[in-house]
């Protein structure tokens, strides 16, 4: 995960506002701990306001952007590849859930 960034780094970015279930401007919580490709973890009870996503196809990157204190910005960067957080985003819905 990487940030914090001052408000506005990314959400002044054109970002997709959805990512299957997640909607920008709601606010989520994790159900079931992950790692992302940072290899930081995710742990259960984690909380966040889903600023947008940007999608990478060449890496297959997927990134997600939140506000985990409403003054600050993180980018949670995913790899949609099996080997990596592919299970992860495939089942995302089972991993975060809105509050």
């Amino acid at each position: 995960m990487y940030g914090p960034e001052q408000k506005g780094q990314w959400s002044k970015l054109s970002l997709k506002k959805n990512h299957g279930h997640l909607a920008a401007g709601r606010k989520y919580i994790v159900v079931s701990e992950f790692q992302d490709f940072d290899k930081d973890v995710h742990p259960v009870g984690e909380t966040w306001t889903f600023i947008g996503s940007s999608f990478l196809p060449y890496d297959d990157g997927l990134s997600l952007f939140v506000s985990l204190d409403g003054e600050h910005e993180w980018q949670i960067r995913l790899q949609w590849r099996p080997e990596e957080q592919g299970a992860i985003i495939d089942a995302l819905e089972s991993y975060v859930k809105e509050v």
